[in-house]
């Protein structure tokens, strides 16, 4: 039924002032509105709206990712605005923080100002 239709992407946020920061100038996604309910972003053709919430607790998990072409760039890209790729006990990561799946895929995270995790994945080409 949906399967036609354009996804938006919701994350939520205490600090709308540095995660429009973060979200605009370190990652450079486009902005397109600060409403009183959400910061709203053009994450290339998806519409992303981070909610202005009160009190947020964030998710143990990655709740926005992004496919790559080049991971190592994108996170050296990122790691030079200041953004700390995060390290995870038992997952064997390299220099950078990232991760290679068993299928080849390649995996970093980092958290954004209010702890949402996110990643970068470079999936294997075939």
């Amino acid at each position: 039924m949906l399967g036609n239709d354009r996804i938006i992407a919701f994350v939520a946020t205490a600090q709308s002032d540095s995660t429009r920061d973060f979200y605009e100038r370190v990652l450079g996604l486009n902005f397109v509105e600060d409403s009183p309910f959400a910061l709203v972003f053009d994450a290339h053709g998806t519409m992303l709206r981070i909610q202005k919430v009160e009190k947020f607790q964030p998710a143990p998990y990655t709740a926005l990712g992004w496919h790559v072409p080049d991971i190592r760039a994108s996170v050296e890209s990122l790691a030079g605005r200041g953004v700390r790729f995060e390290r995870y006990e038992g997952v064997p990561q390299d220099d950078l923080g990232i991760w290679a799946t068993p299928d080849g895929a390649q995996v970093a995270w980092f958290k954004d100002p209010s702890g949402n995790i996110l990643s970068l994945t470079q999936f294997p080409s075939h």
